[in-house]
């Protein structure tokens, strides 16, 4: 599909979107086959080491990207929407009034802010958010994409081992952040639309469990093997000619309603 480059992220909910965290990690291929490689934080340390990412410098990273005219395929390991039926529950009709609620009630993008400030309500008593728990659900409320995996968890479910929750309600705003900056020139699947422009950069949401078994870990931590999957697997299903069936799921148009809202694990088909 004439990708440049395609990247795996690892992404974590965990402290405050300034924060280095060894959670993050970022990963790309190249179409030509040659080894995955691991993309560092662009900062280094006062004696020149490495450091990890912060979630911003993620987000800036990728816009850097998409000004250099890159066309890559980035799969972000968090949930980028809700199950409709917070949709219905809070009066939203599309996934853009959904970024913007979202964001006005979970400000998480903002610095020194931690997803449980929200939730505790410390933010509230600033005055910087809402009350808390008027923009929340279920732990057995799932979207349909999360019911045609045998194991992905609702975006309702924290503070278990494998919750997506936190790194779902951190990452959501560096969406909408994303989509205001590139301006229409980032495509986020399958809200901008299912079919893929063949001039733009794509973001999807992928699940990193359905293929990190597919790979040897060869001394890779438990999150570096998830990037790392998540980027090799999208080249060797372009390569393979495969990768454009993932985009058309086989779903009927009632499903295809709910999931222009809910969005879609790329992958799960």
């Amino acid at each position: 599909m004439s990708f440049d480059c395609f990247i795996g992220i690892d992404y974590s909910g965990a402290e405050t979107p300034t924060s280095r965290l060894k959670g993050l990690q970022v990963f790309a291929a190249l179409p030509d086959g040659s080894r995955v490689e691991a993309w560092t934080s662009p900062t280094r340390s006062n004696n020149g080491q490495r450091v990890n990412w912060t979630r911003r410098e993620i987000a800036e990273h990728l816009l850097q990207e998409v000004n250099k005219g890159t066309r890559f395929l980035a799969g972000i390991d968090h949930g980028f929407s809700m199950p409709v039926s917070y949709f219905a529950r809070y009066g939203l009709e599309s996934w853009s009034d959904f970024l913007a609620d979202f964001v006005h009630h979970w400000p998480t993008h903002n610095d020194h802010v931690y997803v449980d400030f929200v939730r505790d309500g410390n933010l509230y008593r600033t005055g910087d958010a809402p009350p808390p728990g008027t923009r929340m659900g279920n732990s057995d409320e799932f979207r349909l994409t999360e019911r045609w995996t045998s194991s992905a968890k609702s975006v309702f479910l924290f503070d278990v081992q494998g919750s997506v929750a936190k790194s779902t309600h951190a990452g959501i705003p560096w969406l909408q952040w994303l989509r205001e900056q590139a301006g229409g020139r980032l495509h986020i699947w399958p809200f901008d639309g299912w079919a893929i422009p063949s001039d733009k950069p794509v973001l999807v949401e992928v699940y990193p469990s359905i293929f990190r078994n597919r790979y040897e870990r060869e001394g890779r931590t438990p999150d570096q093997q998830d990037a790392y999957a998540a980027a090799r697997w999208m080249r060797e299903m372009d390569a393979r000619g495969a990768l454009e069936g993932y985009f058309a799921p086989p779903l009927s148009l009632a499903e295809r309603a709910v999931a222009d809202l809910e969005g879609w694990i790329f992958g799960v088909r």
